[in-house]
């Protein structure tokens, strides 16, 4: 159970402490008024992200883990028993007008002992006293580099799971659809080689046979070439299909209509055949053309079915580029594909896709993996900002002094002018605690601005908001 006690510590005390060791004793004897000692029970918080930040704290005595939360979880930075650490308000030196809330958590592991500080009164001393900014801006800079690796590794893995999900769906519905026809094709074939049996048995002679490859020939190059037909015309043929078919005396006439229909077929085409078979050849006729075409329809649907399996692993090599070197001479659109394509399980039915490319755009040498995660981020951000409905565009162009671009936009509410200047700082975020780490465009940032020389703004007003990547054509990138 917290505990904050009238104890206190001497100046003398408080020299002992890495934080405090180069102030005078002036400076010492006015922490030692003002602060006091605090006690902290194993697994008790000593405060909570997101809280107003009104304390800051030395660690005395004990063992603390500093997090950050991250999708509902805490995800551990950092824990240490090293006496003088520092944490809480560590920003209070900054003249906001909004009140500062603490940027993370810091729970005892062990029973701890603090020494509590005023916000304010630290705030005021980093400002006036050099010595203890150097140790706090010091402080500041290992923190968030160790919170930055834990955070985005954490990000990374979560960002994956999500797209390996959605790839997964994917996958799953044109494998689904290939198992169903092949499943119906095996019938199918079964019933052909029921009739091949009648062949044999002589129950057709050689010129119904003829007749009927001939028909089956016919069927299928019409097939091929048949135009597509809405709801309502499909309706129209099926049932008019069917009615000739019993005019005909033909069995099953309604349950073969829509597979005649479905293979290009129409009652003008079917008297035409009729010249051709008549009498009880033609029930024969009937069912041989809708065995073939059924078969030619459950053979295109596994063709479509690998063909999309075989593009979505396609898709999924180029956004990952594991069987290729990590820097290569790429085309952006091959990567803005693939990225579309992983991301697509996430892409609301509400959002209208737009892409506008330029195709004669020049190959780029740059890191593609990495290069794909900036797509990644600006995509997901343009999407959570649309919240379900509006437009995503996606454009590319170049300028005249040899580069090219790749513009994200959205038709989301936008960024305010007020907070644009700081959307590209490590963990800053508008979304409530726990739902973003305020990474995602200081990691893009990072790979277009350091690692490939480019540079990425944002224009953004009510209903339009665009991110416009620029990278080089010739330079190296950094390693």
């Amino acid at each position: 159970m917290a505990e904050t006690t009238s104890e206190r510590l001497t100046p003398e005390e408080l020299r002992t402490l890495f934080l405090f060791e180069s102030l005078t004793d002036e400076q010492l004897a006015v922490f030692a008024d003002a602060g006091v000692v605090t006690y902290r029970q194993a697994g008790e918080d000593v405060y909570a992200e997101g809280d107003p930040a009104t304390c800051f704290y030395v660690l005395l005595s004990g063992t603390v883990a500093l997090s950050r939360t991250f999708r509902g979880d805490r995800v551990e930075v950092s824990r240490t028993d090293q006496r003088g650490v520092y944490a809480g308000a560590t920003q209070a030196y900054l003249n906001t007008p909004e009140q500062q809330t603490y940027a993370n958590s810091l729970r005892a592991i062990t029973d701890a002992k603090l020494f509590e500080l005023p916000a304010d009164l630290v705030g005021a001393s980093v400002r006036e006293w050099f010595p203890m900014a150097m140790h706090l801006l010091e402080g500041l800079f290992v923190g968030m580099r160790r919170t930055q690796v834990a955070i985005s590794e954490r990000e990374r893995l979560l960002a994956l799971g999500a797209l390996s999900a959605g790839l997964t769906h994917e996958l799953n519905n044109p494998a689904a659809a290939a198992v169903r026809a092949t499943a119906v094709l095996r019938t199918r074939v079964a019933g052909m080689r029921h009739k091949l049996a009648m062949i044999a048995d002589g129950r057709l002679d050689g010129s119904q046979l003829h007749d009927l490859v001939e028909l089956q020939e016919a069927a299928v190059k019409r097939a091929a070439s048949a135009p597509e037909l809405s709801p309502m015309e499909t309706s129209d043929a099926e049932d008019a299909m069917a009615d000739w078919l019993e005019e005909h005396d033909i069995a099953g006439a309604w349950d073969i209509a829509p597979t005649l229909v479905a293979g290009g077929l129409d009652v003008e085409w079917m008297e035409q055949m009729t010249s051709a078979c008549r009498g009880e050849k033609m029930n024969s006729a009937v069912a041989w053309l809708a065995y073939t075409l059924e078969t030619e329809q459950l053979m295109g649907e596994i063709e479509d079915a690998s063909n999309r399996i075989s593009s979505l692993v396609a898709a999924a090599k180029q956004y990952s580029q594991l069987d290729r070197a990590p820097y290569q001479t790429v085309d952006v659109h091959d990567l803005l594909v693939a990225t579309l394509t992983m991301m697509a399980g996430k892409i609301p039915p509400g959002v209208k896709k737009v892409k506008e490319f330029d195709r004669s755009l020049p190959k780029i040498p740059a890191y593609a993996a990495e290069l794909n995660q900036v797509w990644t981020n600006l995509l997901d951000n343009a999407l959570g900002a649309m919240k379900g409905s509006g437009t995503l565009t996606i454009r590319t162009g170049s300028d005249d002094s040899d580069r090219i671009w790749v513009q994200i936009g959205d038709t989301g509410p936008g960024i305010p002018e007020e907070i644009r200047p700081r959307i590209f700082e490590p963990f800053f975020t508008t979304k409530p605690v726990g739902e973003g780490t305020g990474l995602g465009l200081d990691i893009s940032y990072r790979i277009v601005v350091n690692k490939h020389h480019g540079d990425i703004k944002v224009e953004s007003v009510p209903g339009d908001t665009r991110f416009t990547v620029y990278l080089p054509t010739h330079v190296q990138p950094s390693e």
